[in-house]
């Protein structure tokens, strides 16, 4: 399964338990830390010079920072276009909320419609790199239709594990792309272990969010964009829809590989980072409240993303959390729907319930004082809201 790999520009060294700081090998497959159970991180040697002049030229896609990212070798990367998305200023939204600035970076338009193409282009080049054939994935919606797609366009069998009240068109783009799509009573916590006994039983290679170490650096791109989009400055806050809560960690992950590379000032001010989840579905937001989570049933939400019970790299969304000097706040399934249909009749963007949460997350967090009419404030819109229109009535 495993083959030889010939070096490339990509600084990766290691790979490093989210824990305790153990060393695993890039050059062979992993998946976690099992000395802790905990996310493996991808560490690079930054001792070797990158300047941002150095991307002028190079394509408008997540591959122009190859550098820092885990590839080992050009002619296994598996790409559709993902990423450089743009920053909107939505100025109409911003004189309604108060606010002098408020940006969203709109993840929509990746391949796939979704955020989740960041994390599976990357995850699906590395399984390349090692042989891999097979791939299984428990999803909420988005992440299987990338992995399915991403699957395709490198000839690997992929099959996909989804809730069984995941709107059809979440379904159908998995079958389009030829992945075998089984559906399953519950929440993704509940298609998570059918991906592991899966794994076990077939070989294939589980893409389970933080479970597999590399979507986490494709998803970390977005903090490189959206620095190098607002000229090299950082907006005071981000707010960022989190279920699984990948992106929320990559983006914080890029603030401080850019600290190292020199892109940022080493005593820059990292914006707060606040975390935004469905009333239905809060465990982050509940922990943060001191709630007892052991007889909390969660349920579904429109907001598929965010109806992940127990997310595998928490530990590390809390710890992000207190060093940005952020919070979490939970949002009502009413109030995604109307957030939807405001920032489509407001600003001519058809934004998913998750994106759409973050708009009306904002007077709560202004009310709090976590958010001043003075902050800059950038939202991470993670996915098309055309996909869940069906559901949105």
């Amino acid at each position: 399964m495993h083959q030889s790999i010939a070096p490339s520009i990509s600084l990766a060294t290691h790979l490093e338990c989210s824990h305790c700081n153990k060393h695993y090998p890039l050059n062979t497959l992993q998946t976690y830390a099992h000395c802790c159970q905990k996310p493996l991180v991808a560490k690079y040697d930054f001792a070797q010079s990158l300047r941002p002049e150095d991307l002028a030229g190079r394509p408008a896609t997540m591959w122009r920072y190859q550098e820092v990212l885990p590839i080992l070798k050009d002619d296994h990367i598996v790409s559709l276009g993902e990423g450089m998305t743009p920053i909107l200023n939505l100025k109409k939204l911003a004189q309604s909320y108060g606010l002098e600035s408020l940006k969203m970076k709109d993840e929509s338009l990746n391949p796939t419609g979704s955020f989740k193409a960041r994390g599976l282009s990357m995850a699906i080049s590395k399984a390349k790199e090692f042989g891999v054939k097979h791939c299984v994935i428990p999803t909420a919606g988005n992440a299987g239709g990338a992995m399915s797609a991403y699957c395709a366009a490198a000839g690997m069998q992929a099959t996909v594990i989804m809730p069984k009240h995941t709107p059809r068109i979440f379904q159908d783009e998995c079958r389009y792309f030829g992945a075998e799509l089984i559906l399953v009573d519950g929440l993704i916590d509940r298609c998570g272990a059918l991906a592991t006994k899966l794994e076990k039983e077939t070989g294939a290679f589980n893409i389970s969010t933080l479970k597999e170490p590399y979507r986490l650096e494709g998803k970390k791109t977005m903090g490189y964009e959206l620095v190098e989009q607002l000229n090299w400055n950082l907006p005071d806050v981000i707010l960022y829809p989190t279920g699984g809560g990948t992106g929320l960690l990559g983006i914080w992950k890029a603030f401080y590989e850019m600290m190292d590379l020199g892109w940022l000032d080493s005593s820059a001010r990292l914006p707060r980072m606040i975390v935004v989840q469905a009333q239905n579905c809060a465990p982050i937001v509940d922990r943060l409240n001191g709630v007892d989570r052991s007889t909390k049933a969660y349920r579904e939400s429109l907001a598929n993303g965010l109806a992940v019970p127990t997310a595998f790299g928490e530990d590390m969304i809390m710890e992000v959390l207190y060093e940005s000097g952020g919070t979490g706040i939970a949002i009502s399934e009413e109030e995604m729907v109307a957030g939807v249909k405001e920032m489509a009749a407001s600003e001519g963007v058809l934004v998913a319930p998750e994106g759409a949460a973050l708009l009306k997350a904002i007077p709560k967090l202004k009310a709090s004082q976590h958010i001043s009419d003075t902050d800059s404030v950038l939202m991470i819109n993670t996915g098309s809201g055309y996909k869940y229109l069906e559901n949105l009535d």
